[in-house]
């Protein structure tokens, strides 16, 4: 490989990361904001390098591009898609400030399930501005539009999730540990005065199985609802398994936990808290969507 070569992949390969945070965050999808990045390189390394005055730039509009496409193309499949759409989820240790600070915010599942309530460009918008801090003017080369209306995209989409967005609450790793492992034990034992202590009493579950696995197909919501849903989960996982496993992890920035059954991951889980105590549970058990993450050990 010659130095201008090894340079071209040098310079793509200092950009992958952020791209892959594009991608993802656009699709939820960890596999199909993979492919995107690789399209992404395949332009890259076919383009006259001479045109291209800004490589991060450029890089973000094709990802953005790319993106877009896809999510266009997946609506029809999550709007009919059996029970709650969750994000494919994104893991990384426990003990790993680098990914917590990495992760965090608008990585969060609570944050992603929020954005599917904006149409693709609304959401690309959104992002691009919001998120990643790109000004009007890359924004609209991106999109293909003035700048004046995507000003207009930005605010309508602010405008849609900025009343429900969570403020985001970090009580520190010891006690996101302590309640994690609390709601744990609490729901395979029984416990049901621990369960009533640590869970808000607008405590909600999202548990997306898709078509793959049995789970609810709608939220499930309120303490008395979430403590019978949960036990009845944990009883029946409970005695489908001779060996059960669990690892904590940080999932979407998030304090989580992965459940491994039999050497086979079959449910990652995040949890969102508040000062008054675990106010979200996101659960994936459709096997899809837990097929990029890596066997345990």
């Amino acid at each position: 490989m010659t130095d201008d070569a090894e340079r071209h992949v040098a310079e793509f390969e200092e950009h992958r990361r952020r791209l892959f945070g594009v991608a993802y965050r656009m699709l939820g999808e960890v596999s199909a904001a993979e492919d995107v990045v690789q399209d992404a390189w395949l332009r890259w390394d076919a383009a006259d390098r001479q045109t291209i005055e800004r490589p991060a730039a450029w890089l973000t509009t094709v990802v953005s591009r790319l993106a877009l496409d896809r999510l266009k193309s997946a609506q029809h499949q999550r709007e009919t898609y059996v029970g709650p759409w969750l994000p494919e989820p994104l893991v990384a240790a426990d003990d790993d400030p680098a990914d917590h600070a990495e992760l965090a915010d608008s990585l969060s599942f609570a944050f992603l399930h929020l954005l599917e309530r904006l149409d693709p460009v609304e959401r690309a918008a959104f992002l691009l501005r919001e998120v990643f801090g790109h000004d009007y003017v890359d924004v609209a080369a991106t999109l293909d539009r003035s700048e004046a209306n995507c000003r207009q995209v930005v605010h309508r989409a602010k405008e849609r999730l900025d009343p429900d967005r969570p403020a985001r609450f970090d009580p520190g790793p010891d006690e996101e540990r302590r309640l994690v492992d609390s709601f744990l034990a609490a729901s395979m034992m029984g416990d049901l005065d621990t369960l009533r202590s640590i869970l808000t009493d607008d405590v909600i579950v999202w548990s997306d199985g898709g078509a793959k696995q049995r789970a609810a197909r709608r939220p499930v919501l309120g303490i008395d609802r979430v403590i019978t849903f949960v036990r009845s989960i944990a009883t029946r996982k409970i005695a489908a398994f001779t060996d059960l496993q669990i690892e904590h992890a940080r999932i979407n920035g998030d304090p989580g936990v992965l459940i491994i059954g039999d050497g086979e991951v079959f449910s990652a889980m995040a949890f969102e808290l508040r000062p008054d105590g675990i106010a979200s549970i996101y659960t994936i058990i459709n096997t899809d969507k837990l097929a990029h993450l890596d066997r345990p050990g």
